[in-house]
């Protein structure tokens, strides 16, 4: 197979793409290099080995740490289950990639990506995206692509395309655009930017995106490339008869404007039919049961589109009108904070727990390893929709679900010198009917301002959908779960009042105009605002104190150098501070000690002894300590923890001095002056001009 290489520059680096020399025995194999970065996309296709009525898209994504020149941490020291990073970044590859098959499509396709190097300033995720729409486009796969993808950051009041890891630091946005001429998948990380801010950044994400897709085209063609997919279309005649028979039922079922009942409704008419063109012990009826439940399940969906279009929801609302809000606060006694927030038939229960600097979570991945202080944690039990499944771990929706509401919410956590506490956030779906996670980023907010939190500002989220046909459409705010399941698009926003925090924007539509883009994130906007104003009128700010049963957090600075004083030989010292006091001690090796009690006095009690192992001399200040030592030449005193000065006899008293036994003996104690510190740290005290300093307060 002959190699065929391609390359770009994009924002000042060169993209390459590069099929023919490596997994030549996968369906289509892309290397993709960007700077230092190096991953290889690649794409199996096959027919399933049973019988299926979805379509079943397998994507795998793995930072191997070699790329990166690191030994995996932990006692097994080869790569494990997924990260979290990498199961978000699965699902970034899927989500703008599976709405581009044909609907009647169901072989088995297998993407797999594995990053080969890093030079931790591309992020691979970008080169992963880009070298699965490119691996599709040479496979037999019938894919209506390729995508293009682009990063934006937003840094000294000027966009940035595709920006490095360092860049990322000093940006106050970081926005990812995926799809073919229009978006159709996009996400926001901001630091309440504005909608402004955020449509010009998506306008660049865009061009840049055409470029990668022009360079996957060039590969393509010079590959060579022939695609064979019949599509089968159900029969006209059953779409027909479906709609004859229960077309009209299934439009009052849709006005039902309880979920359970309106799904109740819709299931009774889909039995009768089934049962009336698939009955049973006919061998081979006109139709198969998967015909009728497609062709239904079509039916319903062009319905529910004609109605919205005219003008009405399936619940009665306008399209811009949120459903009623439920929020309440405080409902948990020993949670450190606890809140509910419901929307319509959606309802979220989020507690916050406050814990210590030991409770950070370590995170360690091709980058440096890093400490995370704020963590978000979404559940989706089965009886949140009414359901009957295997409760396990956490799945990617809800890996995914917990880090949109996350990112939304980290813009407005207080810094950590301001408040240092490890904050986690645990957010059950109580029910579900659209959207979860930007109830999640309400509800979250709540309990964090519950907990005593000092957020920087309240954050509220909000998803809009759209329903369309060819130029018709409208913009839906506050989307049901099957408006969503039926409809075009689910762009979910999350903001303070002055800008946007989080988006995350999926597209069942082949793509969404830049147009519609700034519309639908006005429209958000005006929710936002409505749904900050219901929550500010429960509580308008954190409360004052912290709940009573989190531990009190202490915080102190002390010269580095002086750490093992504190740790003592062995950790000694730490350890008797500890057990004497009940306080846990954390030190950073910047010299930032936390002190954490159930009490407040305990934690009081360790501070007090730690500022006295740590305290410095300072030249002017009076200090009572006891005499350790006598010399002829003079006394020393230990007028702090381990510190002694000298008092020379001249400086004893306000006459003359002969035995410095005449005035003082191991044992006593004595107030001195420090009159100077020399630059060995030696410390020259006097009881002379402390005795002075006293009498003249006297006078």
């Amino acid at each position: 197979m002959a190699v065929v290489k391609v390359e770009k520059e994009i924002a000042g680096r060169t993209l390459t793409l590069e099929t023919g020399k490596v997994a030549n025995q996968a369906h289509g194999a892309v290397w993709v290099q960007y700077g230092d970065t190096v991953v290889l996309s690649t794409v199996l296709t096959a027919p399933p080995t049973r019988e299926i009525d979805f379509f079943p898209l397998y994507v795998d994504y793995r930072e191997n740490r070699y790329a990166a020149g690191k030994v995996p941490g932990g006692f097994f020291k080869r790569e494990g289950r997924p990260s979290t990073k990498e199961i978000l970044t699965m699902r970034m590859i899927d989500r703008p990639i599976r709405p581009l098959f044909p609907k009647d499509f169901m072989d088995e396709v297998q993407i797999q990506c594995m990053v080969l190097s890093t030079d931790n300033q591309n992020d691979p995720d970008l080169l992963a995206m880009i070298g699965s729409s490119a691996a599709l486009a040479l496979s037999p796969a019938p894919f209506k692509g390729p995508i293009g993808v682009a990063k934006v950051g937003y840094v000294d009041g000027k966009h940035v395309v595709n920006p490095t890891h360092d860049e990322l630091e000093n940006s106050s946005m970081c926005l990812l655009v995926a799809g073919p001429d229009d978006l159709n998948m996009m996400e926001l990380e901001g630091d309440q930017v504005s909608e402004d801010v955020v449509a010009d950044g998506v306008a660049k994400a865009l061009k840049a995106s055409h470029q990668v897709i022009e360079l996957i085209n060039e590969l393509v063609a010079a590959r060579g490339v022939e695609k064979s997919f019949e599509a089968t279309e159900l029969p006209a005649e059953l779409l027909t008869l479906v709609q004859d028979k229960v077309g009209d039922r299934i439009g009052q079922a849709k006005r039902i404007a309880a979920k359970t009942e309106r799904s109740d409704a819709l299931s009774a008419l889909r039995d009768e039919l089934l049962a009336e063109l698939c009955p049973e012990g006919v061998d081979e009826p006109a139709f198969t049961s998967g015909q009728v439940k497609e062709a239904f399940f079509r039916v319903e969906g062009k319905i529910q589109r004609r109605m919205i279009l005219d003008g009405t929801r399936p619940d009665g609302r306008a399209v811009d009108e949120v459903r009623p809000l439920d929020i309440e606060v405080g409902m948990l006694p020993r949670t450190h904070g606890s809140a509910i927030f419901a929307r319509g038939e959606t309802q979220a229960l989020v507690t916050t727990t406050l814990g210590t600097p030991r409770d950070e979570q370590i995170i360690d991945g091709l980058l440096e390893e890093y400490k995370k202080r704020f963590m978000l944690h979404y559940n989706f039990p089965p009886f949140s929709v009414g359901e009957i499944r295997p409760i396990r771990g956490p799945g990617r929706r809800e890996i995914g679900h917990g880090a949109l509401a996350e990112k939304s919410l980290e813009p407005i956590m207080p810094e950590v010198q301001d408040f240092p506490y490890t904050v986690r956030l645990v957010a059950d779906m109580l029910g579900s009917n659209g959207s979860t996670s930007m109830a999640t980023v309400c509800g979250g907010t709540m309990a964090l301002m519950d907990a005593g939190v000092p957020i920087k500002a309240p954050v509220a989220g909000i998803s809009v959908g759209m329903v369309s046909d060819g130029d018709e459409y409208v913009l839906l705010t506050d989307i049901l779960g099957e408006e969503d399941f039926h409809g075009d698009m689910d762009f979910k926003v999350a903001g303070t009042r002055d800008g946007i925090t989080g988006i995350q924007l999926d597209m069942k539509a082949p793509g969404l105009p830049h147009s519609r883009v700034v519309e639908a994130l006005a429209q958000a906007k005006t929710a936002r605002h409505h749904i900050l104003d219901a929550m500010e009128a429960v509580l308008a700010k954190p409360r004052d104190e912290i709940n009573q049963y989190a531990p009190r957090m202490l915080t102190i600075q002390i010269n580095p150098e002086k750490i093992g004083k504190v740790i003592g030989p062995g950790g000694k010292t730490i350890n008797r501070i500890q057990d004497e006091t009940g306080a846990k001690i954390d030190i950073e090796d910047d010299g930032t000690i936390f002190i954490s009690s159930a009490k407040a006095d305990a934690a009081e009690k360790a501070r007090a002894e730690i500022e006295g192992l740590t305290a410095e001399a300072i030249v002017g200040k009076l200090y009572t300590g006891k005499v350790v030592s006598v010399r002829d030449f003079g006394a020393f005193v230990e007028i702090l923890p381990g510190q002694d000065g000298l008092i020379h006899v001249s400086e004893l008293d306000n006459k003359y001095v002969k035995n410095v036994t005449d005035v003082m003996d191991v044992g006593d104690t004595v107030t001195a002056k420090v009159i100077a510190i020399d630059n060995q740290g030696r410390i020259k005290l006097s009881r002379k001009a402390a005795l002075a300093e006293q009498e003249e307060t006297k006078g």
